[in-house]
């Protein structure tokens, strides 16, 4: 089996490979060979591993998103500055290997001179939404480690905000004082609506509203679940809150895993925005399944 294409996304984390023809995928493998762990010339062999029992005699594309293209990664992709549209073929960068049979480009990410930002990987994620919905005007979510929100219009890329909300979530969870009230992986609808309820009405006392998660645990019997998921509510509270020019009145995506998407949608819900949900992985393979078309226009 030879795939017309790969596709890969490179995470910090992980490794992810989908071997595509005319009618999707056909193949897929994973790893823990994440950017994060790799030096630049182990790159290339992290991701033989995976795919060379999809190589025949014919060269293949290999399109890459993700933190292979940052400037710790296998080879830099400069960004490209907004307003734009999310991918171009034109910002693709060959990566030289040593192996003949794949030819390997790697998408850039976007930059925002004013305030300060980076995108790397959600622009592909963007991209697929749009190839999946192209009449789309709005905003789209893409929640994480680093909270994305980006505004769409006319099929570019307008402006996007960077929040560091999951990755506050797992330094406080799990290696801050409010770590010892929160073992576990329990949860509490109603403890995250109090929390989420906390924070958009007051977001100057968010120190605070911490240190109350510590202190309830102590003396109040707050249980793991419900301290984790008020901790969640008061962390995406404050997010909405600094955010409100982007959802207010808007048309908003979410794109990502299913359950932190759920939270997000629950949280706008109750401030009167339904939002739409998408799959990342669905996102991320149509974004680079676009890249794969200009690709073939152009060979």
């Amino acid at each position: 089996m030879t795939p017309d294409w790969i596709a890969v996304d490179w995470g910090t984390s992980n490794l992810r490979v989908w071997a595509m023809g005319p009618e999707g995928v056909r193949a897929q493998a994973t790893s823990d060979d994440g950017m994060g762990r790799l030096t630049r010339d182990q790159f290339e062999p992290a991701l033989m591993a995976l795919i060379a029992p999809w190589l025949g005699a014919k060269v293949v594309p290999v399109i890459v998103c993700g933190m292979a293209g940052s400037r710790q990664g296998w080879f830099e992709a400069p960004y490209r500055a907004v307003p734009c549209t999310p991918l171009d073929r034109a910002g693709l960068v060959q990566v030289p290997v040593q192996e003949t049979r794949i030819a390997v480009f790697i998408a850039p990410g976007l930059k925002q001179a004013k305030p300060a930002d980076v995108m790397r990987g959600e622009e592909t994620q963007i991209a697929g939404a749009l190839a999946l919905h192209p009449a789309f005007d709005g905003v789209m979510c893409l929640p994480g480690t680093h909270s994305k929100w980006a505004q769409i219009s006319a099929g570019e890329v307008v402006s996007f905000q960077t929040f560091l909300t999951g990755e506050m979530f797992a330094l406080l969870s799990e290696q801050s004082v409010l770590r010892h009230g929160m073992q576990g992986k329990g949860w509490d609808d109603a403890a995250f609506d109090t929390g989420l309820s906390d924070a958009l009405s007051r977001p100057d006392r968010i120190g605070a509203q911490l240190f109350n998660l510590r202190a309830e645990g102590l003396i109040a019997d707050l249980s793991p679940a419900r301290a984790r998921a008020r901790l969640s509510g008061l962390l995406i509270g404050i997010e909405l809150a600094a955010a409100k020019p982007y959802w207010l009145g808007q048309a908003v995506t979410l794109i990502g895993a299913d359950a932190l998407c759920q939270s997000y949608a629950r949280a706008l819900r109750t401030q009167g925005v339904e939002a739409r949900l998408l799959p990342a992985t669905e996102c991320s393979l149509a974004g680079l399944a676009s890249l794969a078309r200009q690709l073939e226009t152009t060979a």
